[in-house]
């Protein structure tokens, strides 16, 4: 003989404490997710950083990737303190020729 079970009532309060158990469950596994995704991006950065102290090249590289991305940004530019603010510019973009 076997049977069946088909739908299952249960009183509220049963009902209420398995949705809470099943929010929880969820929201675990949510965390889970996030803390992975967040440690991949911290041993991605890490690996650029020792890549970008061993290599000049690549870290300044990255660094007028940000001055582009600031650049993006700049609608106008008002320079003062006379030469000095140019020679810190040049400085700054122009790559040293040792």
């Amino acid at each position: 003989m076997s049977g069946d079970l088909r739908d299952i009532i249960l009183p509220g309060e049963i009902r209420e404490i398995m949705n809470r158990v099943l929010v929880a469950e969820k929201q675990a596994q949510a965390n889970t997710i996030l803390r992975r995704d967040e440690a991949a991006a911290t041993r991605s950065l890490f690996n650029s950083a020792k890549l970008m102290e061993d290599n000049a090249m690549l870290l300044r590289l990255k660094e007028m990737e940000y001055v582009e991305k600031i650049a993006e940004k700049i609608n106008s530019l008002s320079v003062s303190g006379g030469g000095q603010v140019i020679d810190q510019l040049r400085e700054l973009f122009i790559a040293d020729k040792k």
